[in-house]
């Protein structure tokens, strides 16, 4: 939305932000975040869009997060950009079309939504499990992408992920896949958990306030969304069958981007597990002074390195 010169945000339920969550911050005289829902078939998908240029940007959220997550973000992107920016299947805003939360189900949801807004050849960004939607989403249809960015996460079915999800820092994998117990016991106090989940795995957690995590836990907030959030887990299994077996060679420019102070150090041995994979065309890059939240932390370096990625891609 455009009102003289300001940046806002609507407050609204389908952003999940409540009647007294804040709006969102102010960043640029000259373009406006919008947000919108729409009907995709059997779904109503709740999305943030900004800027109108050719080129479609698609930034894909994680956990314990919603399309919130790239507030800072989508207006310097959007100066240059068209940039889409959707919940996820059962949160926020975007309802269930069916219990199915395997990434490759996420990513049609999210090629139904692009075709329906008339883009076609994309640039894909996913942050934390939205980095595995993106990566199946090039999968699926890489004729129909220009390029995808893995923010801070690494892939199920090759190594790197193995070697994480048996680290101490993955203790939630397990404790997510518990059901009903993982429900029974966050149902309630998403607040309490979601900020001090998020403040273990940031090294700016000012960066992302109180007033944030209100909006994130509201997104998670009714029994249906917060097992959204919590089947998006316990499809891992599916996930990893889905990475290990695609192995047909791709040519799609994939960024794999890792914080400092989280995965980048593992993002050369993540590479070279997608090229024995078939993909041709992998590359790295760190993000500074950041921990796992880098669109939060360090939301100008992160645009700094999307912005080189698609410039520099053909």
């Amino acid at each position: 939305m455009k009102i003289g010169t300001t940046w806002f945000i609507a407050l609204s339920m389908a952003l999940g932000c409540g009647a007294s969550a804040s709006p969102l911050p102010e960043k640029s005289p000259d373009l406006g975040i919008a947000e919108a829902t729409v009907r995709v078939g059997a779904q109503e998908v709740h999305y943030l869009h900004a800027g109108a240029d050719a080129t479609t940007v698609v930034l894909i959220h994680g956990w314990p997060e919603s399309s919130r997550e790239w507030r800072y973000l989508i207006p310097r992107l959007a100066r240059r950009y068209r940039v889409i920016a959707p919940d996820l299947r059962g949160i926020g805003g975007t309802s269930e079309p069916s219990p199915e939360y395997a990434k490759a189900a996420l990513a049609r949801d999210i090629h139904e939504l692009v075709v329906t807004l008339g883009s076609r050849r994309v640039f894909l960004i996913g942050h934390d499990i939205g980095g595995i939607v993106a990566y199946a989403y090039g999968r699926l249809y890489p004729a129909e992408v220009k390029g995808v960015a893995i923010l801070d996460i690494p892939i199920p079915g090759t190594k790197p992920w193995d070697d994480v999800s048996a680290s101490p820092h993955a203790w939630h994998y397990g404790f997510h896949q518990q059901k009903p117990l993982a429900e029974k016991l966050i149902a309630g106090r998403q607040f309490m958990y979601f900020r001090s989940f998020i403040d273990a795995h940031a090294v700016h957690p000012e960066a992302i306030t109180d007033q944030d995590v209100e909006a994130y836990a509201a997104a998670y907030g009714s029994p249906a969304s917060l097992t959204a959030g919590f089947e998006l887990y316990r499809a891992f299994g599916a996930d990893i069958v889905f990475g290990s077996t695609h192995r047909e060679p791709i040519d799609l420019p994939i960024l794999l981007a890792g914080a400092d102070h989280s995965v980048s150090s593992l993002e050369p041995a993540q590479a070279e597990a997608l090229r024995q994979l078939g993909v041709r065309n992998v590359q790295v890059a760190t993000i500074p002074d950041s921990g796992h939240y880098v669109a939060e932390e360090n939301p100008e370096a992160t645009a700094d390195v999307i912005e080189t990625f698609i410039r520099d891609t053909p």
